[in-house]
């Protein structure tokens, strides 16, 4: 299967399967007419990286999984202990992104109520200057 081939197969473009090339996580046949062919092996492997990335693992992730099980060990064991680092950074990350939301919704209340100003030597707007940032239940400020 040629490049442009197996980036349409999986619905992706031929900048990912040559992006994966060049860190030498894919290995094509190179022809006398100097096409690259991906074969089975190959496109199995692309299938784990795209399949590994949709599970929120990083390219270097997947290349320790990939040389892990080039030596013919189960990578499954690295896989759960990467799987769970990723699931807790995840975590962090929704955590965060609550805590946006409600700022932007806060904000968003207290500024229905209020005009607009035009800018002036020390302020931008004053919406956002204006803003108080929620405190948590122990009294100190989101950062």
């Amino acid at each position: 299967m040629k490049v442009s081939e197996l980036a349409h197969s999986f619905g992706t473009t031929v900048d990912t399967v040559r992006y994966y090339t060049r860190l030498k996580m894919l290995n094509p046949i190179k022809s006398d007419n100097g096409y690259k062919y991906y074969p089975p092996s190959e496109i199995s492997r692309f299938k784990f990286i795209l399949s590994a990335r949709q599970l929120g693992f990083s390219v270097s992730d997947i290349q320790d999984i990939i040389e892990e099980a080039s030596h013919g060990k189960a990578a499954c064991p690295l896989v759960r202990t990467l799987i769970k680092e990723r699931l807790a950074e995840t975590e962090k990350q929704f955590q965060a992104m609550l805590v946006l939301r409600k700022n932007m919704k806060d904000a968003l209340a207290q500024w229905e109520i209020k005009e607009d100003k035009a800018p002036t030597s020390t302020m931008v707007c004053h919406l956002i200057d204006s803003f108080e940032l929620a405190t948590d239940e122990r009294g100190s400020r989101d950062k």
